[in-house]
């Protein structure tokens, strides 16, 4: 009887783990067939007269080494993959439920339409949830008056488009997308067609349609905290923690959402999927945050930048088996307590050492002590000479010095991915998390639909994730020293580190491919046994990988759409790394030194019609900086000229048997990325590679070959 009550069930996945754990173990054990092959030949070779195959040698292994360190990482998030469902309708009563919180941000109105904004804004006020228990905070880090006039203009349509919503259970609460959408439900009376068009030109809230029994308004609050050029504001971390200390002056809820500025609520009942868990006796307790997948409006069948992300959602899965999925920087459910580190604090301790951690404000570390009931609730309070003091004081750039916030409380700082970094602080300290990825998206975002964008947007994520990777942080040793399984921090590191792809992919698009033009073979021959070896662990990870496309939701029946997934993510994987991961790492280790600051940029939101054009017909838009189309344009031409030259010399000295796989290795590379050679030779249109950048990328080129021949020359 209590089974058929229980909120929420977990299950495993267990044809997934099956995949997982056989292919953890034949692939291992390949790899170790590989490297005895690697060390074997390089005491042969410093035992031999030819030192030419040394270097190349030594590189290759060091490239090996490092993409088998990260694909172990890899194996902790597969190890036990499970999948989650809630049963809503088995909650109490409204009059039970807890109350929430929600918090959006935005920095930049320019990048970010405020027509978008206060979509978000509107959507997360027209949940299905009581009214009463529904408070919506939005902090504007622009200080836009703009967004102040467009927030209390969104105030205005709440108070007829909410009533109308619940009226006739409307699905679609964006009003964007409802209105652009054939939305009806099953209504289809006059009346109803009557409000719906009154709603779309309403401009007075006196309107004559009003719900004569409208129940109270969810609240909504507009924030701008003060910013000083001579204090650190700690980007989207710094703005959290400011909605978390005024929010507990007004109504302090045990529960917080927090959504991007673009992420609205496509699916109303969120919330209540939400506390299928925290009032779930048996894992409340422990729960920090109930985390959903981040999913797009705006991605293409083809979705040749991968914004769906599946590489990072089918690992939560994985996570969600272990201590919890990691914190994902929107559409997220947080537990107040576990941001505010209640569960250490000792019953007996003093004002002063509170204040050490929480900062000055008695009133603050009062609502910490109040059972979740708001301080300044009651009516005529909100303007009152104490709540305006109060709120200075909470929301002055200078009050969180010298205390802990930031570091063990509230948001975390350390990194430009506070959202990871929290994760991480908050496992180590004992508590989980969960996953859930209903059949309805919950939230829906807008995904970047040109390179440029998706460039910014993942360099400031890996830039962030090395920050953790090179401090006293970082995930193998912090975690596990902590309350961490050694498997949880293991997919902690896996992010962290996974910036150092560039190296090994630098280095098999650039040693193999020079090797190739002067006969120096760097792979077993063809009827060697190792040759199967690397054969063997080519095409085990390439099947398995399309094997988790499939699992992901690909039918098996169009294999055709798998395979050009499959595709599109082995691209962007090698863009991202030869771009993104490189810069990351590169300003990361000058910022460590103190010769680079990381300056944060918005993901620009704006939409440039030509682009979605582009981008919806599966055609890249190469309007980029040249720092990330010159490596990119650089590795293809010099992979396309090694491969034409080592193909004539391998044909006239009929060495297919020793350079084999060093052939195939260009070859695989410009096969993926045919789009950069149609970017750079067929294309004619607007989205093309510049031909300067052709250029620049035949003379590195060039000075590659140049360079490599003068080294074997030397030798």
């Amino acid at each position: 009887m209590e089974n058929s009550l229980q909120l929420n069930q977990c299950r495993i996945k267990r044809t997934d783990l099956i995949f997982n754990r056989l292919h953890t173990f034949l692939h291992g054990f390949a790899l170790l067939a590989l490297f005895y092959y690697r060390i074997e030949t390089l005491f042969r070779i410093l035992k031999g007269t030819n030192s030419t195959l040394f270097l190349p040698y030594f590189v290759l292994f060091i490239s090996e080494l490092v993409l088998s360190f990260i694909w172990l990482l890899a194996q902790a998030s597969k190890w036990r993959p499970v999948t989650r469902i809630v049963f809503p309708e088995r909650l109490p009563g409204n009059e039970e439920l807890p109350s929430i919180d929600v918090f959006v941000c935005t920095a930049d109105p320019e990048k970010e339409p405020i027509v978008q904004v206060m979509n978000t804004i509107l959507s997360a006020m027209a949940m299905d949830y009581p009214s009463g228990k529904l408070h919506v905070y939005l902090s504007d880090d622009a200080g836009s008056y703009a967004t102040l006039c467009a927030t209390r203009e969104a105030w205005r349509f709440s108070r007829v488009w909410i009533p109308f919503c619940r009226k006739y259970d409307i699905k679609n609460r964006c009003p964007g997308v409802y209105f652009s959408s054939d939305e009806n439900g099953d209504n289809s009376t006059t009346e109803f067609d009557v409000e719906k068009l009154e709603i779309q030109v309403i401009n007075d809230i006196n309107s004559s349609w009003k719900d004569a029994n409208q129940e109270d308004m969810p609240l909504l609050a507009y924030v701008a905290r003060e910013k000083s050029p001579s204090h650190p504001h700690h980007f989207k971390a710094g703005a959290l923690n400011v909605l978390l200390r005024a929010s507990a002056m007004i109504s302090n809820s045990p529960y917080i959402l927090v959504l991007d500025c673009d992420m609205y609520c496509n699916d109303p009942t969120s919330a209540r999927q939400a506390m299928c868990f925290y009032l779930d006796s048996k894992i409340s307790q422990k729960l920090a945050f109930v985390q959903f997948p981040q999913k797009f409006h705006n991605i293409s069948e083809n979705d040749i930048l991968d914004g769906r992300l599946r590489f990072i959602w089918q690992k939560w899965d994985g996570l969600d088996g272990l201590q919890g999925p990691v914190l994902s920087g929107t559409g997220f459910y947080m537990n107040r307590k576990a941001l505010y580190g209640t569960n250490k604090i000792q019953e007996d301790v003093g004002l002063a050492q509170l204040q050490k951690s929480f900062g000055s404000s008695n009133e603050f570390i009062k609502s910490m002590y109040t059972s979740y009931r708001p301080n300044f609730a009651k009516e005529g309070e909100f303007s009152s000479a104490l709540m305006l003091k109060e709120m200075q004081l909470l929301l002055s750039c200078t009050y969180g010095d010298g205390t802990l916030w930031g570091q063990e409380v509230g948001f975390r700082y350390i990194s430009l991915v506070e959202d990871y970094f929290t994760g991480l602080s908050l496992h180590s300290e004992g508590w989980v998390s969960v996953y859930i990825d209903p059949v309805r998206p919950c939230f829906l975002g807008t995904s970047p639909t040109c390179l440029n964008d998706f460039f910014v947007q993942h360099t400031r994520w890996y830039v962030g994730l090395m920050q953790v990777a090179l401090s006293r942080f970082s995930p193998l040793l912090f975690g596990v020293k902590k309350k961490m399984s050694v498997l949880q921090s293991m997919c902690y590191a896996e992010l962290a580190y996974l910036a150092v792809n560039f190296l090994p992919l630098y280095c098999f698009a650039i040693v193999p491919p020079l090797c190739l033009i002067y006969d120096i073979p760097l792979y077993p021959k063809v009827s060697s046994p190792f040759f199967l070896v690397f054969t063997f662990i080519f095409l085990s990870s390439q099947i398995k990988h399309l094997q988790e496309i499939i699992s992901f939701g690909h039918s098996i029946n169009s294999l055709r759409h798998s395979i050009n997934t499959w595709g599109n993510e082995q691209r962007i994987w090698m863009m991202r790394s030869m771009t993104c991961c490189l810069y990351a790492t590169l300003n990361t280790i000058l910022e460590k030194i103190g010769f680079a600051k990381y300056s944060f940029q918005p993901t620009d939101k704006t939409v440039d019609d030509e682009q979605v054009r582009r981008y919806q017909l599966g055609i890249y838009d190469f309007q980029t900086s040249a720092m990330f189309t010159v490596p990119l344009c650089s590795v293809y031409t010099l992979n396309a000229a090694c491969f034409i030259i080592g193909i004539a010399r391998i044909l006239r000295n009929q060495s297919w048997e020793d350079m084999l796989i060093q052939a195939f290795i260009p070859l695989f590379g410009m096969a993926v990325n045919y789009p950069l050679f149609e970017g750079m030779v067929l294309r004619k249109d607007k989205g093309r590679v510049l031909p300067s950048i052709s250029l620049i990328s035949a003379a590195v080129s060039i000075f590659f070959l140049c360079s490599f021949s003068l080294l074997v020359s030397f030798y």
